[in-house]
């Protein structure tokens, strides 16, 4: 009996204290803003599309990109247009999932989003995944567009990267 009261405080003991590396890596990661590294491997793939862009099509648009935890989260990005100023908006929550997929598939995706927006395409149609902006992306993009969030591709990337 006495072994097996060992055991069980033994198995409570590493449980909480796995609790409390997860409780603390959660608030961690909410209350600081993104690592360095992934700040500067967005930044870095900021200036790939942008460059895409004005290559493609002619126009210098450097569009602020907003990393916030506001954002529902069902939402990976999103595009504004307002008073005539392009946003684009990156839900921090969905980095802890998969920095690398917010970084090479959405910014790409919301910036799909903005060319339209500068064109003045303005479209309810499809969510604004028309074929106009489609193609778009794929001319600015490495990767597929997507109108949805490949989870398939979120989920191979991480059990590849274990």
């Amino acid at each position: 009996m006495n072994s097996i009261f060992k055991i069980f405080t033994a198995i409570v003991i590493v449980s909480l204290s796995l609790m409390i590396i997860i409780f603390y890596n959660d608030y961690n990661f909410k209350s600081n803003p993104l690592s360095k590294d992934i700040q500067k491997r967005l930044y870095e793939k900021k200036k790939q599309v942008v460059y895409q862009v004005k290559r493609k099509y002619n126009i210098n648009l450097n569009v602020p990109i907003i990393v916030s935890d506001e954002l529902p989260n069902s939402l990976f990005g999103l595009t504004s247009y307002k008073n005539g100023k392009i946003k684009i908006y990156l839900n921090k929550k969905r980095f802890k999932e998969n920095e690398n997929y917010m970084i090479e598939n959405v910014l790409e995706h919301e910036y799909a989003h903005a060319v339209m927006f500068h064109f003045k395409k303005f479209t309810k149609v499809n969510g604004g995944h028309t074929k106009q902006w489609q193609q778009i992306c794929l001319n600015i993009s490495d990767n597929k567009c997507d109108r949805y969030v490949g989870h398939k591709d979120i989920l191979i990337e991480k059990v590849i990267g274990l």
